[in-house]
């Protein structure tokens, strides 16, 4: 049974969403399950029908219910992963549309992996047998196809080893993404494979050592690096005098 929150009159669909975004995902409302008339939650909530009707299409964004013709609104998932997978594609849509967005993810990367070789170095965590599986499998890659994948479960792993799993969850489902990222950077013209190796390798040291400043340190140059080649690499992604773009 859905249950009214106090409505933002500005945005009413705003508590619709809220109400039962929280419900699919504490498992109140089970997948399957039906939602109430589009008319019955209006009165529940003392709003439109059209403020229902934003707040259902809303959460069909998100990958929580699904709406059919004729039929009352049925709830489609209650897992986080899953609910976070149709964020991830949601973002993977955006590049699509401008690949501006893409710079955006490295933004986000560097929030997420400063904060996690920081506090990894503080011995928070320990650095999993897969990070250094990845720098092997970097160093001996012999294509550039196996040296992106090898890089991008370098930095994946890294973040599972701090042991959060909500962190790990999220960043797991912009790992695809994270990983076109890393083959775009990679194909820019910048330095070789063993100097990409040696960049790994050295976050890695930082971080065995337990030195958070130096971790993070390179890390942020690590990435701001990437950022740099992924707005090189879009720069001629770009269409020349009028010619269609069909890469990014």
């Amino acid at each position: 049974m859905v249950t009214p929150t106090a409505p933002d009159r500005d945005r009413l669909y705003v508590s619709v969403v809220s109400a039962i975004e929280a419900q699919i995902l504490s498992g109140a409302l089970k997948v399957g399950e039906r939602l109430p008339s589009e008319a019955e939650i209006a009165r529940q909530f003392g709003i439109s029908t059209r403020s229902v009707r934003e707040g259902m299409q809303i959460l069909e964004t998100k990958g929580l219910v699904r709406r059919r013709h004729g039929e009352r609104t049925e709830v489609v998932r209650d897992d986080v992963g899953q609910f976070l997978g149709s964020l991830a594609s949601t973002v993977r849509s955006l590049f699509a549309q401008d690949p501006g967005y893409l710079v955006q993810l490295m933004d986000v990367r560097r929030m997420f992996e400063l904060e996690v070789v920081g506090r990894l170095a503080a011995a928070e965590g320990r650095v999993s047998d897969e990070v250094t599986k990845a720098l092997d499998e970097m160093a001996a890659a012999k294509d550039f196809a196996q040296y992106a994948q090898s890089d991008a479960d370098f930095h994946r792993a890294l973040v599972q080893s701090l042991g959060n799993e909500i962190l790990s969850t999220v960043y797991g489902n912009l790992y695809a993404l994270i990983t076109d990222v890393i083959r775009l950077t990679s194909r820019q013209a910048s330095k070789t494979q063993a100097e990409g190796v040696a960049e790994h390798v050295a976050i890695h040291d930082a971080i065995v050592r337990g030195d958070a400043e130096a971790s993070r340190a390179l890390m942020r140059e690590h990435i701001d690096n990437s950022t740099l080649y992924l707005q090189q690499a879009i720069s001629a992604a770009k269409p020349q005098d009028g010619a269609s773009n069909d890469g990014l």
